[in-house]
């Protein structure tokens, strides 16, 4: 089968022949643009050659009273979403990626994920698009639930090839596609400290909340925070832009000993503004966007706590310049963690799908820029984009949050680059007290602890209450 990278890499077409599981299971990172962990991943094909089309991803149930529905619409999404681009899949291939857990070993990851391989291929067989062929891959070795042939799919498995040593990483290299490590390093870079530094990171950010939020619901004030904060902003980025940058965790660890607790508190607070954050989106490109990405991520990190809410907007606008310059799976991953964080977040509802469909950013940077006048198309009143996917209600990482690629965006008539922040406010709603999930050390997204102060919650609670607070730029 004819393999097109369709997500990264030059324009130029490359065409790869794929035979058999063990080139398949190869191909698997090269697709993505990175190695998918406790994934369900599926793959359209088209053609009598079998050229790869759409693909989507979703992290893996922990139910398995779960993967029946689950099942039901990732084929449908995968099968209407090719549909919506073009061409209805003739096949499908399912990956389904998960290490060892609790002590089990490969085989029996392989043995316990079985079911689920099954209602993915009853499900695409029920809309009448086949299976080609459904791999686990698991502990550096790869099964085929499709082949019943124990000479080359063996019940121990076959072992992963050693990276770099086949011809579609040859392919990859000379085409300059890039593979950034695991999905789970990926989202390590962005996810909030597990520290000893969180205790006063959260001091921080209550010190700073209760300061700024009276000042942002004051209409003369607001504009004040958000001159502080874009200033501080650039100060910050100006610092991290002389700091050298090396191999991902050594850069993360000196972006973080670069900014202050009390500056990364302020700059959080102001970002939850929407003009705020609309304006620091114009760091998009050029010089500025390296070092705008790293101040984003270093932001991100230091949502702790009962303001991992607050992240929503850094890692919106980490996953804009990922996005904004040419890092699609970065830009879905990050932005994947942003509706994480807050599912009703609807710029992050407005990239991860126009990222997902394959639109080209250019048309939100010339809007960013101001070029875009009146009768141009953009984002859509209201903050949403119609068609797309929908969320499968899996907990955690549903199919909005997945990396589907598919959906029927139609742009709508916008004036002018205010307009784009016509976002609409959303509508008040309790705040959430659930106690956080102390597993891992890490808060449940949204959760508030016990004795929580008021301050803390403000910057989330005015938006929902109707008022000008900074949680109504969404």
């Amino acid at each position: 089968m004819n393999k097109h990278h369709e997500s990264t890499g030059p324009a130029d077409e490359q065409q790869i022949t794929l035979r058999g599981p063990a080139e398949l299971a190869d191909a698997l990172p090269y697709l993505m643009g990175f190695h998918p962990s406790d994934s369900v991943v599926m793959v359209a094909l088209h053609g009598g050659r079998g050229r790869f089309g759409g693909r989507l991803r979703l992290g893996i149930p922990q139910s398995p009273k779960e993967w029946g529905p689950v099942a039901d619409q990732l084929a449908e999404c995968l099968i209407s979403g090719s549909e919506r681009r073009g061409s209805r899949p003739d096949a499908i291939v399912i990956f389904l990626c998960q290490d060892p857990v609790g002590g089990e070993s490969a085989g029996q990851t392989m043995e316990r994920l079985k079911p689920l391989a099954q209602r993915l291929r009853t499900a695409c067989g029920a809309l009448d698009v086949p299976v080609l062929e459904a791999l686990c891959i698991s502990d550096g070795r790869y099964w085929s639930y499709c082949c019943p042939d124990g000479r080359c799919c063996p019940t121990e498995g076959n072992p992963l090839a050693l990276p770099g040593t086949t011809v579609m990483a040859a392919a990859a290299t000379y085409a300059g596609i890039q593979v950034r490590g695991s999905l789970r390093d990926m989202e390590e870079r962005l996810a909030p400290w597990q520290s000893t530094a969180v205790p006063a990171q959260c001091h921080a950010l209550d010190t700073a909340g209760a300061t700024l939020v009276s000042r942002i619901l004051d209409s003369e004030g607001r504009g004040e925070v958000a001159k502080e904060t874009l200033d501080l902003a650039r100060v910050l980025m100006a610092r991290l832009r002389q700091a050298p940058s090396a191999v991902p965790s050594v850069t993360d660890r000196s972006d973080d000993h670069l900014i202050s607790h009390d500056e990364a508190a302020a700059v959080i607070l102001g970002l939850q503004d929407r003009e705020t954050r609309d304006k620091a989106a114009e760091w998009m490109e050029g010089a500025e966007a390296d070092s705008a990405l790293r101040l984003w991520r270093a932001l991100a990190r230091r949502c702790v706590g009962p303001y991992v809410e607050h992240s929503a907007a850094p890692l919106t606008l980490a996953g804009w310049v990922s996005w904004s310059t040419g890092d699609e799976p970065g830009a879905r991953v990050a932005l994947g963690l942003a509706l994480r964080a807050d599912p009703d977040y609807t710029f992050a509802q407005l990239l991860h799908q126009a990222c997902n469909e394959g639109l080209d950013p250019e048309t939100l940077r010339r809007c960013l820029r101001g070029e875009v006048g009146e009768g141009a198309e953009g984002v859509e009143d209201g903050g949403v984009l119609n068609g797309g996917t929908k969320d499968s209600g899996v907990p955690g990482d549903g199919i909005r949050n997945s990396g589907v690629w598919g959906g029927g965006t139609r742009g709508v008539r916008r004036e002018g680059r205010s307009r784009l922040r016509a976002e609409h406010r959303p509508r008040p709603r309790p705040a959430r007290r659930t106690p956080p999930d102390t597993k891992g050390g890490r808060a449940t997204p949204g959760s508030v602890r016990p004795g929580t102060s008021v301050a803390r919650r403000g910057t989330r609670d005015a938006g929902r209450r109707g008022q000008r607070g900074t949680r109504s730029g969404r």
